[in-house]
């Protein structure tokens, strides 16, 4: 099945509520899926290290998967890690969730997960990014990218991360945003977890199942 790019700019009817109120907003999304997520009810971002352990693969997609069952939309950005296995949780619920890119819709990053990729598309999700066709995936674009991860989401859950990670980047664009940061503690001895277990000691919610974002009311 063929899909088309559609362009959501900021006038159109289509375009998130959320982005509009943070700062440097995209002046446009591209999109290929399911438009009616760009203003879905309830979005959870789920970020975390792309070289994670085998605890942030199982945690990534059994909360994505309870979450996504509870009509929750997943909200990441197709990297390798935790990223993937969110969305990769989502789907295997039937649930929804959003891709956010930084690079061109016709240069999926990275290329293995570009079946991934077609899979949210055919299961009712969607793929977004403000950078247009043939757009390559610079290193620069991704901390940008960030801001629309945490910008579409009402909060958000890190799963697995190290201290020094890309993570942290999206968990300042989101208390820049107002957006309560939950994290799911990892082991005090594994260096794919140092990142999570900081957050912690600095405020971030500890969550110890995914029945705790449920009960925490930012859905209702």
């Amino acid at each position: 099945m063929m899909y088309k790019v559609i362009e959501v700019k900021e006038n159109s009817k289509w375009y998130p509520e959320r982005l509009k109120n943070i700062d440097c907003p995209p002046k446009q999304l591209f999109c290929l899926g399911n438009l009616e997520l760009l203003n879905y009810p309830s979005n959870l971002a789920m970020i975390g290290s792309r070289n994670c352990s085998f605890y942030g693969e199982r945690a990534a997609k059994d909360f994505a998967y309870h979450l996504a069952k509870e009509n929750i939309c997943i909200v990441s950005g197709l990297a390798k890690g935790i990223d993937a296995f969110s969305h990769i949780g989502a789907l295997n619920a039937n649930g929804k969730t959003i891709a956010v890119l930084g690079s061109g819709l016709d240069n999926i990053y990275p290329i293995e997960n570009k079946k991934l990729a077609d899979s949210i598309i055919e299961k009712g999700g969607l793929l977004i990014t403000e950078y247009p066709l043939g757009t390559k995936p610079e290193k620069q674009n991704f901390p940008a990218r960030n801001r629309i991860i945490s910008g579409l989401s009402d909060a958000i859950l890190v799963v697995e991360a190290r201290k020094n990670s890309g993570t942290n980047i999206t968990v300042n664009f989101a208390l820049e945003q107002g957006k309560d940061v939950y994290v799911i503690p990892g082991n005090i001895y594994s260096k794919t977890s140092d990142g999570t277990n900081f957050l912690i000691t600095e405020g971030a919610i500890p969550v110890l199942s995914y029945k705790d974002l449920l009960t925490g009311k930012i859905f209702l």
